[in-house]
């Protein structure tokens, strides 16, 4: 893990200077963007392996689908091993139009042990204000399995009670994406930053020769669309994203104790310090020895006396001095010479952090 730790991090130091990467990468166009639809269905076909009767939302669905297909049963006298409920969920994208379709994500809503196998009553799905956008419908794929013979016999491969419908959801409503207001567009930055931002109005205003773009604050960017550009929008602004511009790097160190994850961006670098890195060792060791009575002895019994021996060792580690304006491939092989692990690189940059050594900002997951 230690090797492959180094590898990662001095791939980043290699890589300290940012490269050119287009506007479409960098910023979103404001007013363009996907809503989520969610609804309740019910899916059928199952084999024994859907809800069982203590789910009355699955008896009291295939009721009410029955009721409207004209066959009146009670909820109660409902069997419905083979069937299950389940939320749907899906992403309207923008400038989506009627009769367009999108998949859709179907998970189990009861104690459904497996979908394997379903397929998805007509289900309406709905926005957040309420209307209806798409209906959802057809044969569910499940990437997993689950298969049991007697109690504590089970074999499961990923989740089995949750699956996609390619192409399932039919669009019944769009939603209009405006994203030209007062002749103008607004890119909204993935990272906001100041140095950033201020480059990419200098590469609008270059390319275009004129001072079109400008930037209120270091989260967007404003753009007005020229006369000669107004009635192609759309031209205009596929010009704009092919733009390149340099991104800011930012000095920061992600760390994830959980995991032992290490990541150091390549523009970071370090103050004056020192660090030492030691373990401490304890061994406990435990011998049996036997007490034998006195010769003649009516009340002695043999016993096993245990005897313990606690060992302690301490580490004696050199000291290694950082000096100023370390890079970040200098800083690895200083660590590796301490013989550090993952969690200890975690430990020590939270301790160079506190010190104020570590000149980047710290990010702990």
């Amino acid at each position: 893990m230690r090797t492959a730790l180094c590898t990662l991090l001095l791939l980043t130091a290699a890589s300290g200077t940012a490269q050119a990467a287009r506007i479409k990468d960098l910023a979103v166009v404001r007013g363009v963007r996907s809503n989520p639809l969610v609804g309740f269905g019910v899916v059928i076909g199952l084999s024994g392996t859907g809800d069982t009767r203590r789910v009355t939302v699955t008896n009291q669905a295939i009721a009410s689908l029955l009721l409207r297909h004209g066959v009146n049963i009670p909820a109660e006298g409902l069997e419905t091993p083979n069937s299950a409920a389940v939320i749907v969920t899906a992403e309207l994208p923008p400038f989506a139009a009627p009769g367009e379709t999108i998949d859709v994500q179907v998970s189990a809503l009861g104690n459904a042990r497996s979908l394997t196998g379903g397929t998805l009553v007509l289900a309406p799905l709905k926005g957040a204000d309420g209307n209806v956008y798409a209906v959802a419908q057809g044969s569910l794929t499940v990437g997993g399995f689950v298969a049991e013979a007697v109690p504590f016999a089970k074999v499961q491969r990923n989740f089995p009670t949750s699956g996609r419908i390619p192409g399932g959801g039919t669009i019944e409503r769009g939603v209009p994406a405006r994203y030209v207001v007062d002749d103008q567009i607004v890119l909204n930055l993935h990272q906001v930053d100041f140095e950033t931002a201020g480059r990419m109005v200098k590469a609008v205003n270059d390319a275009f020769s004129a001072e079109i773009a400008s930037a209120d604050h270091p989260g967007a960017v404003t753009v007005k669309i020229p006369d000669d550009a107004k009635s192609q929008p759309v031209t205009f602004l596929a010009k704009i994203q092919a733009l390149e511009v340099t991104p800011d790097v930012v000095a920061k160190v992600v760390v994830n104790e959980k995991t032992g994850t290490v990541v150091v961006g390549g523009s970071v670098n370090l103050g004056p310090a020192a660090i030492a890195h030691g373990n401490l060792n304890v061994a406990i060791t435990t011998s049996f020895g036997v007490s034998q009575p006195l010769p003649f002895s009516r009340l002695g019994q043999t016993i096993v006396v245990p005897n313990v021996e606690v060992n302690v060792q301490e580490g004696q580690p050199p000291l290694k001095e950082v000096k100023a304006g370390t890079t970040v491939a200098e800083l690895v092989s200083a660590l590796n010479s301490l013989g550090a692990s993952p969690r200890d690189l975690i430990s020590i940059l939270q301790a160079l952090k506190l010190s104020g050594a570590l000149q980047a900002e710290l990010e702990v997951m």
